[in-house]
C-alpha cells in the first residue's frame, strides 16, 4: 500500500513560491516593455525631427569643400557652380579650399562632418584612386559619402612633339609597339587619372612606354614642345591651345567626350576599344545625410546643370557637363573605383 504524504511547512512555502513566479516574471518583463516603448518613441521623434529639419533645409550657409588650391581647375568649377546653387537653395554656398594630398584632406573633413547637408565635397576621380594609393586613408571613398549628383568631366589629351612619328591613336599604338620602352610620357604625377589612363592604354594595347611623373602639369607642355619628353597627357584645353599654334601635335583624346574646339581629334578608343578616361567631378555629402536633404540638393543641382549658359562656361575651363542623379552616380563611382583598382594592380603601380 502506498504511503500517504502529509504536506509540511516546506511544501507549503515551495508551492507559494511556484504560484508567485508568473507574477514576478510579469513584473520583471515590465521594464523591458517600457524600455522598448521608450526606444520606439525616441526613434519616431528622431525621425520626425530629421524630417522637420529636412523640410526647413537649408536655413544657413552651406560649405562646399574643394581639395585643391584656389585658382586650379577643380576650384574654378566649384566657383562656377556655387553661386548658381546659392540662387536655387536660397542660402549662400561658400567654397572652402582644403588643399593637400590629392584631395584627401578635404575628403577626410567632409567624411567626419555632421551629416546634415551643410558640409559638402566637390570630389574628383583622385578621391576614388586614393583608396588604392594611400595605405593609411582615414575614410572610404565610397562608403563614407552619400552621392548627391555628378557634375562635370574634364577631357584629357595625349600630345606629342612635332617630331614624334604619330598623328592619331592608331599611329600612336603602332609607334609604341615598334619600339617598346624607347618612348616616354609625362603626367602630373603617379596615380593621377592622366597616369592611370595611359597605363590602362598600355595594358590593353600590349605596349610599353616609360612614365615620367612631374610635380604638376605646368611644365609638361613646354617640355613636349622642346622635345625634352616625346609624349604628355594634359588637359584638352592646354593641349589644343598649343596644337592650334603649331607648337605640338594633338594625337588623341583620352575619352569619348566632345569638347568644343577638339571635335576633330580622334578618341583613344578608336585604336584601343574600352579606353575612355576623363577625370570626373561630383558632389557628395557625409554618409547618413537625410534622404530628403539629398533629394533637395539633387534637384537644385539638376536645375543648375540644365542652364543653357553653363555648358559654354564650363567649356572655357576645359570641362563638359555630365550631370548624373544620385542613384546613377553611386553606381558610376563604384564602377570607376573598381576600374582604377584593377589598373593599379595589373600594372603594379605604387606611390613609392
Amino acid at each position: 500500500m502506498n504511503a500517504r504524504h502529509t504536506p509540511n511547512a516546506d511544501d507549503t512555502i515551495a508551492g507559494a513560491a511556484t504560484l508567485r513566479r508568473p507574477r514576478a516574471a510579469c513584473r520583471d518583463a515590465l521594464p523591458s516593455r517600457r524600455t522598448a516603448i521608450l526606444a520606439c518613441a525616441a526613434t519616431l521623434l528622431g525621425a520626425h525631427a530629421g524630417w522637420a529639419g529636412a523640410q526647413s533645409y537649408p536655413d544657413r550657409p552651406i560649405r562646399l569643400l574643394v581639395g585643391y588650391s584656389a585658382g586650379g581647375g577643380v576650384d574654378a568649377m566649384a566657383r562656377l557652380v556655387a553661386p548658381r546653387l546659392s540662387t536655387q537653395l536660397g542660402q549662400q554656398v561658400v567654397v572652402e579650399n582644403r588643399a593637400g594630398a590629392a584631395g584627401v584632406i578635404a575628403g577626410d573633413a567632409v567624411a567626419k562632418a555632421t551629416p546634415d547637408g551643410y558640409t559638402l565635397l566637390l570630389g574628383d576621380s583622385s578621391t576614388l584612386i586614393a583608396k588604392y594609393m594611400q595605405a593609411k586613408l582615414t575614410f572610404d571613398p565610397i562608403k563614407s559619402f552619400a552621392p548627391v549628383a555628378g557634375l562635370f568631366k574634364s577631357p584629357l589629351m595625349i600630345v606629342s612633339s612635332n617630331d614624334f612619328p604619330a598623328k592619331n591613336p592608331r599611329e600612336l599604338v603602332a609607334a609604341l609597339k615598334s619600339k617598346p620602352g624607347v618612348y616616354s610620357f609625362a603626367t602630373s604625377g603617379v596615380g593621377t587619372v592622366q597616369h592611370l589612363g595611359f597605363e590602362m592604354m598600355k595594358g590593353q594595347s600590349g605596349t610599353f612606354a616609360l612614365h615620367i611623373p612631374y610635380r604638376g602639369a605646368a611644365q609638361i607642355v613646354p617640355d613636349v614642345i622642346s622635345n625634352q619628353v616625346p609624349l604628355g597627357v594634359v588637359s584638352a584645353t592646354a593641349g589644343m591651345a598649343q596644337a592650334k599654334a603649331g607648337k605640338l601635335r594633338a594625337v588623341a583624346m583620352m575619352s569619348n567626350d566632345k569638347l568644343p574646339g577638339a571635335e576633330d581629334i580622334q578618341p583613344l578608343s578608336s585604336a584601343v576599344p574600352g579606353v575612355d578616361v576623363a577625370p570626373r567631378l561630383f558632389l557628395v555629402a557625409p554618409a547618413g545625410t537625410p534622404q530628403a536633404v539629398i533629394d533637395k540638393l539633387g534637384e537644385a543641382v539638376r536645375t543648375v546643370m540644365a542652364a543653357p549658359d553653363l555648358a559654354p562656361a564650363a567649356a572655357l575651363q576645359g570641362a563638359v557637363v555630365d550631370f548624373m542623379p544620385a542613384a546613377e552616380l553611386a553606381g558610376a563611382l563604384a564602377k570607376e573605383s573598381e576600374r582604377w583598382g584593377k589598373v593599379i594592380t595589373e600594372q603594379k603601380i605604387s606611390s613609392q
